[in-house]
């Protein structure tokens, strides 16, 4: 494909995930990887224990300078904490905040999250027949990972964190060519950021931003098959925006310590005495 062509970031996971032959387990990650040695049997291990019928297993991984195999020894990182973005151009869509090193004590099976990264993620298959990735989301980098946080819980997934960090990821690349130029290269200079921000309307609506409500969204193509690649119907939206501290109408953020202390979240108590080290 040719750069001029190319529909960025979210597009390039959509195309990825048509390239399935019927593998049993599927793992997302971005470009400019590292790897631990055995990171596939490593991956599945962790799948197979963690406490769920449909697990995914995500963070954002570590700089790609760290040894992985030296972290073997301590917990990974994890995913917890949300903001809405302030700035113009990215129109109070939900952002997600680093990984962070919140456990002591390293366990065998994964601890719940409440948000997966799209840079690193495990699951089975079938993720990609319960939640095949939207093809009307061109050129877009903002709100991919709220929507697919959302879409997966509602799905009936459940998120965890990795107990061992398995990649590294290059995150700084300066003066390397950047997904938005190939935008300009196709339209021309300027067209970036209004184009994003029309299709996050998108995603917000999905998401039950109010200001993005069906009614209010123009042009109506934006909403183009998207009963097809929304939310799941094994759990409500609600009660995952409840769940993961979220207020789509008065833009807040809840704190939830049940991420930041490694338990599970309101309504997994059952699975407490998995944690109590």
């Amino acid at each position: 494909m040719k750069e001029a062509e190319s529909l960025g970031p979210y597009m390039a996971r959509y195309f990825a995930s048509k390239l399935w032959m019927g593998e049993q387990w599927y793992m997302q990650i971005d470009s400019h990887m590292s790897f631990l040695q055995n990171w596939d049997a490593l991956s599945i291990q962790m799948l197979e224990k963690a406490p769920s019928e449909k697990p995914v297993i995500s963070n954002l991984p570590p700089p790609n300078t760290s040894n992985l195999q030296e972290k073997i020894a301590v917990a990974a990182p994890r995913l917890c904490g949300a903001v809405f973005a302030t700035s113009d151009i990215e129109c109070q869509i939900v952002r997600l905040e680093g990984s962070y090193n919140y456990d002591r004590v390293k366990l065998d099976t994964p601890r719940f999250a409440p948000f997966v990264a799209a840079g690193y993620l495990i699951a089975h298959s079938d993720m990609l027949r319960d939640v095949p990735f939207d093809p009307f989301l061109p050129y877009l980098f903002l709100g991919e990972e709220i929507l697919l946080s959302a879409r997966l819980w509602t799905s009936g997934y459940d998120i965890f964190s990795p107990t061992i960090s398995l990649v590294g990821h290059r995150y700084e690349r300066n003066q390397q060519p950047k997904f938005w130029e190939a935008i300009h290269m196709a339209f021309t200079n300027g067209v970036h950021n209004p184009l994003q921000m029309l299709v996050l309307n998108r995603i917000k609506q999905q998401l039950g931003y109010p200001e993005s409500a069906r009614d209010m969204i123009k042009p109506k193509t934006l909403l183009t098959a998207v009963e097809q690649y929304s939310m799941g119907h094994s759990r409500s939206l609600d009660e995952y925006l409840k769940i993961v501290g979220l207020n789509m109408s008065l833009k807040e953020v809840t704190y939830t310590a049940w991420c930041e202390t490694g338990q599970p979240p309101p309504g997994f108590e059952k699975h407490n005495h998995l944690y109590n080290s």
